[in-house]
C-alpha cells in the first residue's frame, strides 16, 4: 500500500461537478492499493496517518500528528501511485491491486476510518475526480507500508 499524504489548509474531492468531500487544515491522503496488499496492512497504514507528527508545535516543530491538531483528513483513492516507473516511457501497473480487490479495500479503509476518527471525507473509487487542496509547507511525504 502506497499513500502520499500532504499537510493541507484545506482539500476537496470533486466528481461530476458536486464536491464530494472537503476537509478544512488536517492532511489529504491519496492511497494506492497494491496487489499484496491485506486488510491488516490497511488498518496498520491508517493508524499510521493519523500518528505522524507533520503538524507545528508551539516551537514549530513537527511535532504533532493530525489526532493532536484534531485536523481532518480526505482520503481519496489512487492507483496510479502504484506504477512503476523505472524504465520506458509508459507507466506499468503490475503491482497495482485489480480493480476489484482495490475497491474492496478502499471500501474496507472507509469503514475503518470512519469508526476510528471523527472528521474524515472521500473520494470515490474508479471515478474520474477533481481534486483540490493547498498544500500547507508545502509539506508531503510517502509512506508505504511493507508486505
Amino acid at each position: 500500500m502506497i499513500t502520499i499524504i500532504q499537510r493541507v489548509t484545506e482539500a476537496s474531492v470533486t466528481v461530476n461537478g458536486n464536491v464530494i468531500g472537503e476537509i478544512q487544515k488536517g492532511i489529504l491522503a491519496l492511497i494506492a492499493v497494491e496487489k499484496n496488499d491485506t486488510l491488516i496492512i490497511t488498518e496498520r497504514l491508517f493508524e499510521r496517518i493519523l500518528n505522524y507528527r507533520i503538524f507545528a508545535d508551539a516551537d514549530d516543530k513537527m511535532n504533532l500528528s493530525l489526532r493532536d491538531i484534531e485536523g481532518g483528513l480526505l482520503l481519496v483513492p489512487q492507483f496510479t501511485l502504484a506504477a512503476n516507473t523505472d524504465k520506458g516511457n509508459r507507466p506499468s501497473f503490475a503491482s497495482a491491486a485489480p480493480p476489484e480487490f482495490g475497491y474492496e479495500v478502499f471500501a474496507y479503509l472507509k469503514k475503518h476510518a470512519m469508526k476510528t476518527y471523527h472528521s474524515v471525507q472521500f473520494g470515490e473509487f474508479g471515478a474520474d475526480m477533481k481534486v483540490s487542496l493547498i498544500n500547507d509547507g508545502p509539506v508531503t511525504f510517502t509512506l508505504n507500508y511493507p508486505h
